[in-house]
């Protein structure tokens, strides 16, 4: 994992010096803290729970082209809590995402192309339930590099524009880190002789040499002050090749400024991972604050 660490350091240093020469760079950066917070008195009978939620989250972008070369950057963060009247304070929102991907044009619309992208969260996640006296009970199901995706693409893109590009990678090895013994040791619930997230059962990693994956980007302003920013992605293991154990994610973000530096913003994540659990899940929220922008380029 230290050889990871230190690939995305370097990455990270790379793309802030090239960065610095802005003759053919297009640079993104976006930054908010956000605030929630709900109250209800004694007397009130509609219903509701005391709550305060913060969340913050940071996204760059440097994309670079000159001539037939193209090397696109992105850095996604994100991480929040909500804390309800009587309840332990609890996860919102937690995303790490690295993105880096070099194309050679191969005519107006298409590229050659190769990428790496690192996918994980911050802290522990868990699940919550109640012991037979009613007190709250808690499950840890994840953590830092608990699951993480380290995934490399060679394939084709498509990018009839600026803000939207489709990626098609027919060879798209991946690796599955679970490093924290107390998951990698824990049985799967759909299999109890798998382990977490696909990996075996008392291993940290899992490699799939053989795969596919496709992934679509849109972040545009659709309107003025109005941006709708979605990714898609589909993995595929050709080793496993039924359509009940394809990968799908969808992160999809709407954001409305207020003025300057106030947006209102709703975002959704919508994930189908069988190696995870057998169901689709869902996040959504809806969350107003503070935000700050900033980009090199007009539309």
């Amino acid at each position: 994992m230290k050889k990871v660490l230190l690939l995305l350091a370097g990455l990270a240093i790379n793309i802030a010096t090239y960065s610095q020469d802005t003759t053919y760079w297009r640079k993104n950066f976006k930054a908010g803290l956000n605030f929630n917070q709900a109250s209800f008195s004694d007397e009130w009978t509609g219903g509701g729970v005391n709550s305060i939620g913060l969340s913050s989250y940071l996204n760059y972008k440097a994309n670079y082209k000159k001539d037939v070369h193209t090397w696109d950057n992105e850095i996604d963060l994100g991480y929040g809590v909500v804390q309800n009247q009587d309840q332990n304070a609890r996860k919102a929102l937690d995303r790490m995402y690295l993105d880096t991907k070099y194309g050679r044009q191969l005519g107006d619309k298409w590229n050659l192309f190769t990428s790496l992208s690192f996918l994980s969260q911050f802290a522990i996640g868990y699940s919550f339930d109640e012991d037979a006296n009613g007190a709250e009970t808690r499950t840890k199901i994840s953590n830092l590099f608990a699951p993480a995706f380290l995934t490399s693409a060679i394939g084709f893109e498509y990018k009839p524009a600026d803000y939207f590009s489709l990626r098609i990678a027919p060879l798209a090895p991946r690796f599955t880190f679970v490093f924290d013994d107390d998951l990698a040791n824990l049985p799967s619930t759909d299999d109890p002789t798998k382990g977490q997230f696909g990996v075996d059962l008392g291993d940290n990693v899992r490699t799939e040499w053989a795969a596919f994956q496709l992934q679509a980007d849109f972040d545009k302003d659709i309107a003025e002050n109005l941006n709708l920013k979605w990714k898609y992605l589909m993995f595929i293991n050709y080793e496993d090749f039924d359509l009940d154990r394809w990968d799908h994610r969808l992160d999809l973000t709407l954001s409305a400024s207020v003025n300057k530096f106030l947006n209102v913003s709703l975002g959704a994540i919508v994930i189908y991972d069988f190696d995870q659990v057998d169901e689709i899940q869902l996040s959504q929220q809806l969350t107003i604050g503070l935000a700050y922008s900033w980009k090199n380029f007009s539309e």
